[in-house]
């Protein structure tokens, strides 16, 4: 072993010509013991969310949504559905037609969003796996239903166990009836089911057959996105590209996390202005640690002018405390690193942390990324070293004793 690392690691663990050093060194160690684990468990923490999230998105975005790169509908007819459908590596494809909506039940009201699916929309997304009561279907016949997000449900007061009474849903009709006539159209929704995403959805969506909502917007063709649903085997650039030569217009093509791309750096950036917060609970417990090997240097004055004398350099006693202070790093690292992943088997298997009710979970999420774990290893020992830097130099600086003293 080499001499510097010896003597370092005796210094930390010999014995002290006073208790408090050995009871402030404690107390540094446990503190960057708890600072670890908290940097550990905050980030396992966003990743968890970021896994329920992930999932929400799941079920709800496509795997790829078309839409007019300027203007607001795209025009798709039926051949042009079925040379969609056509392309290598796409398995399904439904036609989106989306609006803002009134919708009236029993004397409450809402405003929302009417999305109008074809019959292919439950092939395209996971929309049946978030059905949270009823069940899901657009319509029957000549009756047309809705499902509504579990918010807009619940302020619009539908009793479930009313199937007579249908909602109002109110919409602007593109073209004026003239000074007599209505501004708007009126058709009966009939609700048979609720999901639940846990997100925006769940507040202003509706879904109903895209026949009830074209039948009101009388828009033909037109459409306000296409939802695509790719092969497992299915090459996303192949297929947006083709999808390019295909359409006549200019399109944005948006995979399933740039739908929601805006909301997840958000997300990633609260992430880090956490990790940023406790990294500076981090630097207060440093100073502590700075007391700790001051007062270890204080004590060992006369082995450092001993080996001053002995043909020491300032580097190498400079060295020995440096390396002092990444022992006390490493240790309450190396306890953090274990505590954390303790708490993390309890919270993953026990759920010991709880969520308010009304989240669609019911403990915290968490979940583990080996690039965190290097980043708080990386973020505990630099700050060990920059709190090391101090004492180690006065220690340098420290003159030989005169003999006899």
């Amino acid at each position: 072993m080499n001499i510097v690392n010896t003597i370092a690691y005796r210094y930390l663990f010999g014995k002290k010509s006073t208790n408090a050093i050995n009871l402030i060194t404690g107390i540094t160690t446990l503190g960057i013991t708890i600072g670890t684990a908290a940097l550990i468990l905050i980030l396992s923490v966003f990743n968890g969310f970021e896994y329920v999230l992930s999932g929400l998105f799941n079920a709800f975005n496509p795997d790829l949504k078309v839409e007019l790169a300027e203007g607001k509908y795209l025009q798709v007819s039926d051949s042009l559905m079925r040379e969609v459908k056509k392309i290598d590596g796409i398995a399904e494809a439904s036609r989106i037609l989306e609006e803002i909506a009134l919708f009236e039940y029993n004397g409450s009201q809402e405003a929302g969003i009417l999305k109008g699916v074809d019959d292919s929309y439950n092939k395209v997304t996971d929309i049946d796996s978030t059905i949270i009561r009823g069940k899901y279907m657009l319509s029957e016949g000549s009756i047309f239903y809705g499902v509504l997000g579990t918010k807009i449900y619940n302020k619009l007061s539908v009793n479930p166990s009313d199937a007579i009474t249908p909602i109002s849903v109110y919409m602007v009709k593109r073209k004026k009836s003239g000074p007599l006539g209505k501004d708007y159209k009126s058709l009966p929704l009939y609700p048979i089911g609720v999901f639940s995403m846990g997100g925006d959805e769940d507040n202003q969506y509706v879904l109903a057959s895209y026949e009830f909502v074209n039948g009101i917007l009388d828009l033909r063709d037109n459409i306000s996105s296409l939802e695509i649903k790719l092969k497992p085997d299915g090459d996303e650039t192949f297929v947006r590209a083709q999808l390019e030569k295909l359409m006549p217009v200019k399109i944005t093509i948006k995979n399933r996390y740039e739908q929601d791309e805006d909301y997840l750096k958000i997300m990633n950036i609260e992430k880090w202005i956490s990790y940023l917060i406790a990294t500076l609970t981090l630097l207060i417990i440093a100073f502590n640690m700075i007391g700790a090997l001051w007062m270890i240097v204080l004590d060992k004055k006369t082995d450092i002018a001993i080996l001053k004398s002995l043909g020491f350099q300032n580097k190498d006693v400079q060295s020995i405390f440096s390396r002092v202070g990444l022992l006390i790093g490493l240790i309450g690292l190396t306890l953090g690193i274990i505590l954390a992943l303790i708490l993390y088997v309890l919270q993953k298997k026990y759920g010991i942390v709880g969520v308010p009710s009304g989240f669609m979970i019911e403990a915290y999420p968490i979940a583990l990324k080996f690039k965190d774990f290097v980043v708080v290893i990386i973020t505990v020992l630099a700050i060990a070293l920059l709190a090391s830097i101090f004492p180690a130099r006065k220690a340098a600086q420290s003159g030989i004793l005169l003999k006899g003293k």
